[in-house]
């Protein structure tokens, strides 16, 4: 069987990188250029910054601020309306997660055509997509390196996971600058969601050494420099080490894919517009708690990686440490304790439940799962209650 490995052709990091973004948008031909990002990085005047950049090379960049979090399928269908109407011939993203996907989402309208929804999937565009370079702002959710598409499909209350090479942004920008103005709560949520894409592209079925790599230095570093980006966010170091973290945890599960804990997530996002940082870090534990029998060779390495003390145990005890060290990680860095602090309604479990089983993300899981086991995992994490190891 073969394996392919997918990354943008080109990737830039470093305090001060993003002064290239409009020579590197115009050597793969961009030059009216629309850059996709939120209302808040529209009206803060980042938006306005990098569409200077673009004009001092020679660009024409127009703006459309109209990215929300989770990003809809109404999102994209405006997005592609200002893209005609500005005459754009390339996108350019610029923010977190939200930003990127609903470029993606653009991008895919603009050149294959149809609704965004014909694309839900894996591979299921035909044409080459415009020009997109993207331009990150936070470290956590590394879609300006993935082939990953998440748009909520507002009429079924469901986030479309889009998987297709196609979208993968030809150029990453990680400049680590324009993550300082990140606030505490929105550096630990994207932080753990970096942490759940690398434990899971670690125990997914589809690893390969390329991936492994990546995860287990991601895992290292985001156990290491998370709660010090969270303490002080002008904290320089810790920021551009956390960019290269999320980056690795990117790159290892654009090959990997991911498992139960984005399935599920993706759900509670859908249903109810949660951040999706927020439900990875609170679902994690529960997740990994019931796939440790799959791999529990696997959750060793992962304990080696958070630097977690492995010598003289068995294997069933030193890979139970990972479960209470992701929860004290999230803890430690204040996300929200269960899914009942995000008033979430168990009456939802069950549809969701059926959702998350048809994931694209759940294929991978290293564990089967029946819909009563997921049930019983947002069961657990709403009540707060572990399976079996102690937190």
């Amino acid at each position: 069987m073969s394996t392919y490995y997918f990354i943008p052709t080109r990737n830039v990091f470093g305090a001060g990188c993003v002064q290239e973004a409009g020579e590197l948008l115009a050597s793969v031909g961009g030059k009216k250029p629309l850059i996709v990002t939120d209302a808040f990085l529209g009206s803060c005047g980042m938006a306005d910054d990098i569409a200077k950049i673009l004009k001092d090379a020679g660009l024409n960049p127009s703006i459309f601020a109209g990215a929300e979090p989770n990003p809809t399928d109404k999102n994209c269908v405006a997005g592609l309306e200002a893209y005609k109407a500005a005459k754009a011939d390339s996108i350019v993203s610029l923010g977190g997660g939200s930003a990127h996907d609903c470029a993606k989402g653009i991008g895919f309208l603009a050149s294959n055509g149809g609704e965004i929804y014909d694309y839900e999937g894996i591979d299921k565009s035909t044409n080459t997509m415009v020009p997109l370079i993207s331009i990150n702002t936070t470290a956590g959710t590394a879609s300006e390196i993935t082939r990953f598409c998440i748009i909520t499909d507002t009429r079924r209350k469901v986030k479309m996971a889009i998987v297709d090479w196609r979208c993968t942004p030809l150029i990453a920008i990680n400049d680590p600058e324009l993550m300082r103005g990140m606030p505490p709560s929105l550096t630990a949520a994207t932080g753990m969601d970096a942490l759940t894409h690398a434990i899971e592209a670690y125990v997914s079925i589809a690893a390969t050494p390329l991936t492994d790599s990546a995860a287990l230095m991601a895992i290292n570093m985001i156990v290491k420099y998370l709660p010090q980006a969270v303490a002080n966010g002008d904290n320089m170091f810790a920021r551009d080490k956390m960019a290269y973290a999320q980056y690795l945890a990117g790159a290892a599960f654009n090959n990997a894919s991911l498992g139960y804990v984005h399935a599920m997530a993706h759900q509670l996002g859908g249903y109810y517009n949660l951040p999706h940082g927020v439900c990875n870090a609170i679902l994690l534990p529960y997740v990994e708690e019931f796939n440790l029998i799959a791999c529990r060779e696997r959750f060793v390495d992962i304990a080696k990686a958070m630097g977690l003390c492995t010598e003289g145990l068995t294997v069933e005890a030193a890979s139970d440490q990972v479960i209470g060290a992701i929860h004290d990680l999230g803890q430690q860095v204040g996300i929200p304790a269960t899914l009942a602090d995000l008033d979430v309604k168990p009456k939802d479990f069950d549809i969701m439940a059926d959702n998350a089983m048809k994931d694209a993300c759940a294929a991978t899981n290293p564990r089967l799962y029946t819909k009563q086991d997921v049930i019983d995992i947002y069961q657990r994490a709403y009540d707060g209650i572990p399976m079996r190891v102690k937190f």
